[in-house]
């Protein structure tokens, strides 16, 4: 999947976008609060399921992971929220990715103005693509949808795809 950007002339209209998000009577500048999901493996390889290391894939999963929050909790305008307490399948199996924005009611839960999901796209054991999804909590609506160009390298590099989609996504603007 191609990177999807917004257009250099609707960055400013995403980045009010994205200020806007802060819950009613917030102070203005009040960080934007985000729950960031555990990262999900979406399997395309031929042996998806019966090849690899799953504990193994978990690792590298939440190394990407934690790659993408301490990148989004070193910029001031975000806060993390705590997705610990989230309940339901989808969380528990990492599978979100699957349910198209139900992430968004469970971010709203928590406290959330903002859920973000990242899957990383095995298509083989050493190509992989990885992208962020980015959804108003309120709405629903996808905010921001990005992704690697990455097509080498073995699952230790997620953490590598994840810093570098995350970085571009979360970018002080200029």
């Amino acid at each position: 999947m191609p990177c999807q950007t917004a257009p250099k002339r609707l960055r400013p209209v995403l980045a009010l976008l994205l200020g806007l998000a802060a819950p009613a009577g917030a102070a203005e500048n009040a960080p934007t609060r985000i729950a960031v999901f555990a990262f999900e493996l979406d399997d395309f390889s031929g042996g998806a399921g019966i090849a690899g290391d799953a504990a193994s894939d978990r690792r590298h999963l939440d190394e990407a992971t934690d790659e993408a929050r301490r990148l989004i909790l070193a910029n001031s305008r975000y806060a993390l929220v705590d997705v610990a307490p989230a309940a339901g399948e989808e969380v528990r199996t990492r599978t979100l990715y699957r349910c198209h924005g139900c992430e968004a009611e469970v971010a709203r839960a928590l406290g959330a103005d903002l859920s973000l999901v990242g899957v990383v796209t095995r298509i083989s054991r050493t190509e992989f693509t990885l992208r962020i999804e980015l959804r108003d909590a309120r709405t629903g609506e996808l905010v921001m949808l990005r992704s690697s160009g990455l097509r080498m390298g073995a699952d230790y590099a997620w953490s590598r795809g994840a810093r570098s989609v995350v970085q571009q996504a979360f970018a002080e603007p200029q």
